[in-house]
């Protein structure tokens, strides 16, 4: 058996985090072996990200184009080609993934394997035939979506947020079990598209690590484009159906089981490190699969690191992102940056879109400060008023004691961008009245912050 081959280092896997790090890495002198079994570019350029708001933009489209006449354009019967859909969302998705892999071949001391990697020791990694050992080991291995073991799950075919990327057709009726940010995203897009869309969800309401109030306005916003959402389904199941499946919902009222034409599978995800050999490098991951990390992602072996979903500290890819920052800043920097230091933010992707950055409401109540609160309905920001979109709301927490910015939401159009006016202060330390003075400009979202500022609440 040939002896391995020697690297400074190994990252297994091409996400968010692994090239750039690469990138790093080899800037400094290293040598890097890069491993990919799959697609450069990991769920976000490949199957999350990229792809999805590619589609959200062509739902839009549609969307606009039926509602033309409220704005004075007359345009007639609207009608939506999949496959030019599918055909435009692959040439985002295949340039992004060209670029990343351009980028890559020219990093001069960094090697790409294609295909599977497993440890066969603490330093030690097989790919296909070739022994790797490296000096430092990162593991940035993403996940995959969770398929729970629910009845008749396996006498059915399901789709999940992979395969809706293949999807060239319209659903007659798109089912999509779980109620949370991916399924919803798919559910409006696909609403918009021409599908009757059903969302079956088992918990009380929607989106249910949000405030009651912004999972109401989410309610609201998808039952007024005609998607139909079955809560409370205790019992899902699942049989095949000669017009499609069938889906036991079990719900408090209404019918017990809905007919559709496809499913998605909208249920969670779940790190892709059950086939990794974590065991024969001596590496702890949880019950749920995820490798465990301290505040700056080393595992319990002292040089080995893990970034990314796989993880469990954040399952986005600004997290994974961030999570190559903080290992880059320790390792190159000497600039000791950590985990905990981040303010947790994200957006859900329905139109208008929820920009969310820091505490909830609930979770600002259970912190036992004193808690201030500023609100006002998009009905009230001349910019949403202008554009002829005025769902949803914005709001911003305050510590009464420090003035700090405890969190904010926007729900609303432009909230994915808004928001950050907001976090960007939060991470400045600035107080309240740092927003409350500054002059925004004039007609935008974000304009409305300063004045939300002015006329805080305690929080009820």
């Amino acid at each position: 058996m040939s002896a391995a081959k020697k690297f400074d280092a190994i990252i297994i896997g091409c996400g968010q985090a692994g090239p750039p790090l690469a990138g790093r890495l080899t800037a400094a002198g290293q040598t890097v072996a890069l491993i990919e079994r799959k697609l450069v570019g990991g769920t976000c350029v490949n199957t999350g990200c990229k792809p999805t708001k590619a589609m959200v933009a062509s739902a839009y489209a549609a969307h606009l184009a039926r509602t033309g006449a409220d704005y004075g354009v007359s345009i007639g019967t609207v009608s939506v080609d999949m496959k030019a859909v599918k055909v435009r969302k692959d040439k985002v998705t295949r340039d992004s993934r060209a670029s990343l892999e351009g980028w890559i071949a020219g990093m001069k001391g960094c090697t790409l394997y294609r295909g599977h990697a497993r440890f066969e020791g603490p330093h030690e990694v097989r790919v296909g035939g070739e022994l790797l050992h490296g000096e430092r080991i990162f593991i940035n291995v993403g996940g995959r979506a969770n398929i729970p073991d629910m009845p008749g799950i396996g006498d059915i075919e399901y789709l999940t947020n992979t395969s809706m990327m293949e999807v060239d057709f319209l659903p007659r009726h798109l089912v999509v079990v779980g109620g949370s940010y991916i399924g919803l995203e798919f559910a409006q897009m696909f609403r918009r598209f021409g599908s009757e869309v059903t969302v079956v969800e088992k918990g009380p309401r929607l989106i249910s690590r949000e405030d009651e109030e912004v999972s109401e306005a989410v309610k609201g916003i998808l039952e007024h484009e005609g998607i139909k959402l079955r809560l409370n389904a205790e019992c899902i199941s699942f049989a095949a159906h000669p017009d499609g499946v069938t889906v036991g919902v079990d719900c408090t009222s209404g019918d017990r089981a809905v007919t559709g034409s496809h499913v998605l599978l909208a249920i969670g995800r779940k790190p892709n490190t059950d086939d990794l050999g974590l065991d024969k490098a001596g590496v702890a991951a949880d019950k749920r699969g995820n490798v465990e990390v301290d505040d700056q992602l080393r595992t319990n072996v002292p040089h080995i690191w893990a970034m990314g979903d796989c993880n469990g500290k954040g399952a986005f890819t600004h997290t994974a992102y961030n999570d190559f920052e903080i290992v880059a800043a320790n390792l190159l920097d000497n600039d000791k940056r950590k985990v905990t230091d981040r303010i947790e933010a994200y957006a859900l992707y329905i139109d208008p879109p929820l920009g969310r950055a820091g505490m909830t409401e609930a979770a600002a109540r259970k912190s036992g400060r004193k808690v201030l609160v500023g609100q006002r309905p998009m009905t009230r920001v001349g910019r949403a008023v202008e554009k002829g979109e005025t769902q949803g709301f914005m709001t911003i927490l305050v510590d009464a004691d420090t003035r700090q910015i405890l969190g904010a939401s926007v729900l609303g159009t432009g909230g994915d961008e808004a928001i950050h006016a907001v976090l960007d202060l939060m991470y400045a330390g600035a107080p309240i009245e740092t927003l409350q003075r500054a002059m925004h400009i004039h007609p935008t979202v974000s304009e409305l912050l300063p004045t939300i500022a002015q006329e805080l609440k305690p929080l009820a």
